[in-house]
């Protein structure tokens, strides 16, 4: 018993003089004692701010920084218009804008100021249809506003309220620089609650959800709701990498916003002109992936793929063909449909590019004469997906590889979609919700070839079909008759 009582005491003193040791030396931090004593109004302001713990991000100071150069922008029209229009925060969905919707006659949005002599970048959608704009800013003073160009395209206007100078300016970033988990708040006037400050992180880059050739948005978590539209998406640097732009009604915490480089890059077109050309050659691009280049044999592992061409437009003139993998523009190397589109949208209409392209595995030179890209058909984002019509043809089997049924094209089919007479293949009747090409087949496509071999019969699909082998994959090429294109999907055989 002597013992273990010598050992408990000497374990005992022994805790006793370190924790009195490390207080001594100042180790630990104690509690701090929260006093229910009033304090007096100059106290506050005489205490030091809090300190930030390292590497931790400041937002107080960066939204006192830009707050100054956010503005409010109320638009009014003296008539309602309706029509499908680009989804807003407050839309019902913005991942189809499908809905036809009365435009309001007065609407709410935010912007910020680029240039200490007026100029404002925000959402085409906050000043579309516009009669009258005033611009309000952070000191109170309101301004008739004027907007000089827009680009519904990407959805950015460039508003100007005249007579003014030495107005504080947003400072812009790179938003190429942005990484998914990196922390930015958001700035606007969400509901008509002036200069509210949100923030979040960013959740993805370059989401496609309108346009799948100029899209690249930023997600975010930080809180966006109706009124941020055209507002700025801030970084931890104080600079503006976005304009907030779309939000989901599906979720409380999705938002998009615009890189703030693809505003920056036209804005001298709007300041000039009002408007923006773009390049346009007139094809369907897909990327080049592992699956894809398995399945086709594909000499090179990265590019630009053609899906389709687009009839009596300069791909068509310079000889482009769909398979035909582009891998460079001018020398420069191309590794991505997005790069591709990017290089091609900056070049001015009617000037020449040269292409280097894989064709049957061989390399050659084509020289396209770069048109206007035409503005999107105003129906595009009023179209219902598809579905097939009734048919007697077989249910799916469990047995089928891609659990896909498809039946041959009728005529009344053919006609009713005005489908062209140049396609030809079979028609996907149903695709089963647990096979293989649940993710990138729809009832209602034409399959055109499977592997580039053609498919104009349903038994002549069928028997491509069942001769790929479980992990197999197969490029499939079809055509979509609501938005009338050619497409290559990739699938991986159960």
């Amino acid at each position: 018993m002597s013992k273990r009582f010598t050992f408990i005491t000497l374990a005992l003193s022994s805790s006793v003089a370190f924790l009195v040791g490390v207080i001594l030396a100042g180790g630990v931090e104690r509690t701090p004692v929260v006093s229910s004593a009033p304090v007096h109004e100059s106290e506050k302001h005489d205490r030091p701010k809090p300190a930030s713990l390292p590497g931790a991000v400041n937002f107080a100071d960066v939204a006192e920084r830009i707050n100054p150069a956010v503005v409010n922008i109320d638009s009014t029209s003296k008539r309602a218009t309706r029509g499908p229009s680009r989804p807003s925060p407050g839309d019902d969905d913005p991942a189809d804008g499908s809905r036809e919707r009365e435009l309001p006659r007065q609407g709410a949005g935010s912007g910020f100021i680029v240039d200490r002599n007026g100029y404002i970048l925000t959402n085409y959608h906050v000043v579309e249809g516009a009669e009258r704009i005033t611009v309000t800013l952070a000191d109170g003073r309101a301004f008739r506003g004027k907007v000089v160009g827009s680009d519904p395209a990407i959805d950015v206007a460039l508003v100007h309220i005249p007579n003014v100078s030495n107005l504080p300016e947003a400072p812009l970033g790179n938003s190429d620089e942005l990484r998914a988990g990196e922390w930015v708040c958001a700035i606007g006037n969400p509901l008509g609650y002036m200069h509210s400050v949100t923030v979040g992180v960013v959740s993805f880059i370059g989401r496609k959800i309108f346009d799948q050739s100029l899209d690249d948005y930023i997600q975010t978590d930080a809180a966006i709701n109706f009124g941020n539209s055209g507002g700025p998406l801030i970084n931890s640097r104080g600079e503006v990498v976005g304009i907030n732009s779309a939000i989901s009604p599906r979720a409380l915490s999705i938002g998009f916003a615009l890189p703030i480089n693809q505003a920056v890059a036209v804005l001298p077109q709007l300041k000039a002109t009002g408007r923006v050309s773009r390049g346009f050659i007139g094809v369907t691009l897909t990327d080049v992936t592992p699956a894809l280049q398995r399945a086709l044999g594909l000499a090179v592992g990265d590019g630009a793929m053609v899906q389709d061409v687009t009839a009596r437009s300069p791909a068509e003139r310079a000889g482009l063909r769909p398979y035909d993998v582009i891998v460079e523009v001018e020398g420069r190397r191309v590794t991505s449909n997005q790069e591709l589109i990017q290089d091609i949208s900056a070049r001015q209409p009617g000037s020449l590019t040269r292409l280097e392209v894989v064709r049957e595995g061989r390399r050659q030179t084509l020289s396209v004469k770069l048109a206007e890209r035409p503005a999107k058909d105003q129906d595009e984002y009023g179209s219902d997906r598809l579905t097939g019509a009734p048919s007697t043809t077989r249910p799916v089997d469990a047995q089928v590889p891609l659990g896909v049924t498809v039946r041959e094209m009728d005529r009344r089919f053919v006609g009713r979609l005005g489908i062209p007479e140049s396609v030809q293949g079979v028609i996907v009747q149903r695709v089963d919700p647990t096979g293989a090409a649940r993710q990138v087949l729809e009832s209602g496509f034409v399959i055109l070839e499977v592997n580039r071999k053609p498919t104009p019969t349903v038994a002549d699909y069928e028997r491509i079909v069942a001769a790929a082998k479980p992990g197999d994959a197969l490029a499939i090429y079809y055509y979509h008759p609501t938005v009338a294109e050619r497409a290559l999907v990739t699938v991986i055989v159960d």
